[in-house]
């Protein structure tokens, strides 16, 4: 992971707050309450309908739900915050109203989206709703904390559809087959929820994304598009 330069403009407790995030050995004593002070001083915090906190910089957008600890209590919600703070370094341009050609990438820890029509394309990501005790004790701690833990569809899957309403052409990379694949169960979910969005999947592949960089997820969906003559003909030449 690169090191950043905290932004000149943080001082005081948000200083400490950014160096806390970047802390090596990964800081025990995060409160999400400093975290959200933070991301309010560096971009736009907004509590959505649903609860979920979208957190807005510089064109980049991250959606996490309500903390229901008072601390970061996982080294995976700490990876989030980090690349969150890392990709919003760079502002990305204004995005269209409509997205040709968009790869979502499905697993049951993230919804990362994409545009494939754009070179240099940066992901919006989506996370699901952090288990509660209860949650996590019926489901036992290493599922929760492998992200294996099941959420209400409903709470994760809804702001993902969001996500995807630009979009023209949706393609989807996920892991597993059948109630193992959280692409699987999304999938069916659109089509019952929103069927015109459903309507402009153009179709679900498997991967194994954990051992992909975005870079080589892009190429693989760009590959997928090409094929089938869907892709526009400045990145055929560019891509």
């Amino acid at each position: 992971m690169k090191t950043l330069t905290p932004p000149t403009a943080l001082k005081g407790s948000h200083l400490r707050t950014y160096e806390k995030i970047f802390q090596h050995p990964a800081s025990h004593n995060l409160a999400w309450r400093d975290v959200f002070s933070l991301l309010t001083t560096l971009g736009d915090v907004v509590v959505e309908p649903n609860g979920h906190f979208k957190i807005l910089r510089d064109g980049h957008l991250l959606i996490l739900p309500a903390p229901t600890a008072k601390e970061v209590g996982t080294v995976d919600e700490l990876i989030k915050l980090r690349h969150f703070l890392e990709e919003s370094e760079t502002p990305l341009a204004t995005a269209p109203a409509t997205i040709a050609h968009a790869l979502l990438v499905i697993d049951h820890q993230s919804a990362r989206l994409f545009r494939t029509d754009a070179p240099g394309t940066i992901a919006e990501i989506i996370v699901p709703q952090i288990a509660d005790d209860s949650q996590r004790q019926a489901h036992g701690d290493r599922d929760y904390f492998s992200g294996k833990e099941k959420t209400a569809p409903g709470t994760y899957f809804e702001p993902v559809a969001q996500l995807l309403k630009p979009a023209e052409k949706i393609l989807v990379f996920g892991t597993g087959t059948g109630t193992s694949s959280e692409m699987e169960q999304f999938v069916v979910w659109l089509k019952k929820h929103h069927a015109d969005i459903a309507q402009r999947i153009t179709g679900t592949v498997v991967v194994d994304e954990r051992h992909l960089t975005e870079p080589q997820l892009l190429a693989k969906a760009r590959e997928y598009f090409r094929q089938r003559g869907i892709l526009n003909k400045e990145l055929k030449t560019a891509g």
